[in-house]
């Protein structure tokens, strides 16, 4: 009786580490970067750290696709152009469609061939899917990566950039798993939410990361981003960034984020903080603060 349990041990613990070996990790772009924005008002460093990335003011070729927002705003210059334009920007092109036929097509793909960057709007993520999804567009979304260029958004135009989309049902974006869940997935086996503290939404990854244990789920504040470039992202901006993993999720884990940590499903993350998607661990943890006394 003993020996069969022993094999039987034998063969669970070598599946548990056959499964650790072969879960899939979190994967950033080979060349390039990523600017993903977590909504509300963005501080001009952030768009100053999107041109740099596309290179510089007077190289950039920057390409904005409105298409998350209602139709009524689609079709105008979105707000964007005014602010790149103030940081000295001057090869801007709007790209926008609804009709995926016409995002195969290599006339409207052209100004892509050309872009340094290209940048989201924000809106509902599930537009973009419908419109651009394993499209010649998100070919060439892709190709603007492997260029060295740089791919930004905000609010929805940053959840479309991961692997799996939460808020993406047409039905409303409180609905975390929906029925539009594929991202465009210049980040592997990642899941974004955006305007997380300011939306108090803190809490809503943590199903989806219990659904779904392979993905890192990362949570960003308003007027905040991280900048995601290889297999590290660094946090920018005025508020937090919330990181999400299952085994954060199943063991509460004391994680120093910046003061005292007692443990939580998830832990944030502020200005300067760096993190590796691989191995989901923190890079430059700040020092804990000392016990303060009761005033």
């Amino acid at each position: 009786m003993k020996k069969q349990f022993s094999i039987l041990l034998f063969f669970a613990l070598s599946s548990l580490l056959s499964n650790a070996q072969t879960q899939p990790k979190t994967v950033g772009p080979e060349k390039g970067a990523l600017v993903i924005v977590g909504g509300g008002s963005m501080a001009p460093e952030l768009w100053s750290r999107f041109v740099e990335l596309a290179g510089g003011p007077a190289n950039a070729n920057i390409v904005i696709v409105p298409t998350a927002g209602e139709d009524s705003s689609a079709t105008k210059a979105p707000r964007e152009t005014e602010r790149l334009q103030s940081l000295g920007v001057k090869n801007i092109t709007i790209l926008h469609t609804r009709d995926p036929k016409v995002a195969n097509q290599e006339s409207f793909v052209a100004p892509l061939k050309k872009a340094t960057g290209v940048w989201f709007v924000g809106g509902r993520h599930w537009r973009l899917t419908d419109s651009y999804l394993n499209t010649l567009a998100h070919k060439e979304f892709n190709a603007v990566l492997s260029r060295g260029g740089v791919i930004g958004g905000t609010s929805a135009g940053a959840t479309i950039q991961g692997s799996f989309m939460v808020r993406g049902d047409t039905k409303g974006n409180s609905i975390m798993i929906g029925d539009h869940t594929e991202g465009l997935d210049f980040i592997h086996n990642v899941t974004i939410d955006q305007h997380v503290l300011r939306r108090n939404r803190q809490f809503d990854l943590i199903d989806v990361i219990k659904a779904r244990p392979e993905l890192l789920g990362v949570g960003i504040d308003e007027g905040t981003a991280i900048v995601v470039q290889k297999n590290t992202f660094e946090v920018m901006g005025a508020s937090y960034v919330a990181v999400y993993t299952a085994d954060q999720i199943a063991n509460n884990a004391k994680y120093p984020s910046g003061q005292n940590s007692t443990g939580g499903p998830f832990f944030f993350l502020g200005k300067g903080q760096k993190f590796d998607l691989q191995t989901r661990k923190v890079l430059n943890q700040q020092p804990s603060r000392p016990n303060e006394p009761a005033k």
